[in-house]
């Protein structure tokens, strides 16, 4: 199972990064190929004056953060219980699948309450379902990545835990005798990677984080949701998408806390990438479309304003 699993996921990362590592080659072939692509990744403004088949509204992106709440609980509570019930035997790619549990259940936790309470999408911004699809995904087999190399053990010790429990029933059932000290112990094993790691982590969260309340204040009032502005603070007075950036090293810090041995969370780390940096130059095709339809709403925005 555990070969079969990783080696699954494996290729689904590599599926995902291929198509936008091709699409950035400068090849005149290449522009049908970019120009489907683009169109797949399109959402928000940029589908403004394109064709809204095969779309969904763009706050369906809350699907994606429940989801990935449900399904990291699920196994954050499975992994950690199995670590609480074997401590003394846990290695360290088990206790590096705990941490890194954790620090992405905390992100999703965040993405969903700012999807819900900090960002005012547009009733009429819309998401290509492809786009939709590949969201869930990626919310799914990410935290499964993080824990492949250990996950057929908490599936057998989880599958027993049941069965035990069908069986004998819940009166039948051994006493849970709960102690802190066990509970916390398998945090005292992590290495000086898993910490290094962690400290990237929260660095990035937190410039992530001040950087979505940095979008999400500029479309506080409904009648400048579909207007151009452009923010100020933090990363955005260094780079143009920080909000990306911050995602890059909250996965490149996953990348350290594993030690950097295991190739299929430098798959991820690489489909991140791609998805952020790689995107951007998918094609001039979608830069310029994007780009001409920014500067058309910057400067209709600056002519509006100095026509007053």
């Amino acid at each position: 199972m555990e070969v079969g699993l990783v080696g699954l996921l494996r290729a689904a990362w590599i599926a995902g990064t291929l198509p936008i590592l091709i699409a950035s080659l400068p090849s005149s072939r290449l522009s049908r190929f970019r120009d489907v692509l683009s169109d797949f990744a399109k959402r928000g403004k940029t589908m403004q004056y394109s064709s809204q088949r095969f779309t969904v509204p763009q706050r369906f992106f809350c699907h994606f953060y429940w989801v990935a709440v449900v399904w990291t609980t699920l196994l954050l509570v499975t992994t950690w219980m199995y670590a609480y019930t074997t401590a003394p035997m846990v290695s360290e790619p088990f206790l590096y699948s705990s941490i890194a549990n954790h620090l992405t259940g905390g992100q999703v936790l965040r993405r969903l309450f700012e999807t819900i309470y900090v960002f005012n999408y547009s009733p009429s911004a819309r998401m290509h379902i492809f786009g939709y699809l590949t969201g869930l995904f990626f919310y799914v087999a990410a935290p499964l990545s993080l824990c492949c190399n250990c996950i057929p053990e908490v599936y057998e010790f989880a599958v027993n835990g049941v069965a035990e429990f069908i069986v004998r029933g819940k009166s039948q059932m051994p006493a849970i005798e709960f102690d802190w000290w066990e509970f916390v112990k398998p945090l005292v094993k992590l290495g000086w990677r898993q910490w290094v790691g962690a400290v990237i982590f929260f660095g990035g969260w937190v410039h992530q984080r001040r950087c979505h309340a940095i979008l999400g204040s500029l479309r506080d009032h409904v009648e400048q949701v579909d207007e151009y502005v452009i923010p100020h603070g933090d990363w955005f007075e260094i780079v143009s998408s920080p909000h990306y950036l911050a995602e890059i090293v909250i996965y490149a810090s996953l990348v350290v806390a594993s030690g950097g041995a295991d190739l299929t969370i430098w798959l991820l780390f690489a489909f991140v990438q791609q998805k952020h940096i790689g995107g951007i130059f998918v094609n001039l095709t979608i830069t310029q479309a994007t780009g001409l339809l920014s500067f058309h709403l910057f400067t209709d925005t600056v002519t509006l304003r100095f026509s007053r």
